[in-house]
């Protein structure tokens, strides 16, 4: 089975995504009720019970706030040494350090350092024999690291979360703004769309873009912005990658 991607919940409210190859499924986040998050897994035909692990990439509640899924089902949690600072009651909890690579089952897990205003954030990089997923939420910015680790990869799952535009005439407090659009906040279409310039080769690679602002981003911007970027690399939609917005 060539590796699987089901986004079951994106953006402010929640994020939780599922990755699957032939014998091994992950959850990466889990950051809405243990009870939507069963029902969603069975929906796209995946048993709570047959869950490996559970990565997750900060400690915020909307990556977190479904962990009662792990001691239920006896699932073994990963996250950053120092994100437990902010994580309670999870029964098999595993600590990592940004760089690290372990197995679970068919997975190679690799996670890597992001910027966002927790204690130990990180994403991950999962790999299998079919192929590689990266998967980036809740950074302020790329860097180079960053971009080395998710290279290569078949399957991109990277946020694109506003349009500085509409942050600055928002109603938000100041120092939301400031949070926001910050070296340690959440990234703008542009700098989503200037990774994945980076990163994206032609070779038939699928883009998710997750954790939109309801309230500072529109689909059709966060998509043409990479449709836009992509193209000064004479890249085109449907022929040479895929482009998803959730």
């Amino acid at each position: 089975m060539k590796m699987k991607v089901d986004i079951l919940a994106s953006g402010s409210s929640g994020n939780c995504i599922a990755v699957r190859s032939e014998n091994t499924t992950v959850l990466v986040d889990a950051g809405i009720a243990k009870t939507k998050i069963e029902k969603r897994l069975l929906d796209v035909g995946i048993r709570p019970d047959s869950i490996k692990a559970i990565l997750i990439t900060h400690a915020h509640a909307d990556h977190t706030k479904g962990l009662p899924l792990a001691n239920k089902y006896k699932i073994p949690v990963f996250a950053g040494r120092d994100e437990w600072k902010s994580i309670e009651g999870v029964e098999n909890r595993w600590n990592i350090n940004a760089g690290n690579e372990f197995q679970i089952d068919d997975f190679i897990v690799k996670s890597f350092r992001t910027h966002h205003d927790a204690y130990d954030p990180v994403g991950y990089t999962l790999t299998d024999n079919e192929g590689k997923v990266s998967i980036c939420l809740d950074t302020g910015r790329v860097d180079d690291e960053m971009i080395q680790s998710m290279a290569n990869s078949d399957i991109y799952i990277i946020e694109s979360n506003h349009e500085p535009r509409m942050v600055d005439v928002s109603d938000y407090p100041d120092s939301v703004k400031a949070r926001i659009l910050s070296e340690n906040g959440h990234l703008s279409n542009q700098q989503a769309a200037a990774a994945l310039y980076k990163l994206i080769q032609g070779k038939g690679e699928k883009i998710y873009l997750t954790h939109l602002s309801s309230k500072n981003n529109v689909p059709a911007l966060a998509e043409m912005n990479v449709i836009k970027a992509l193209s000064k690399k004479s890249l085109k939609r449907k022929i040479h990658y895929e482009i998803e917005v959730v």
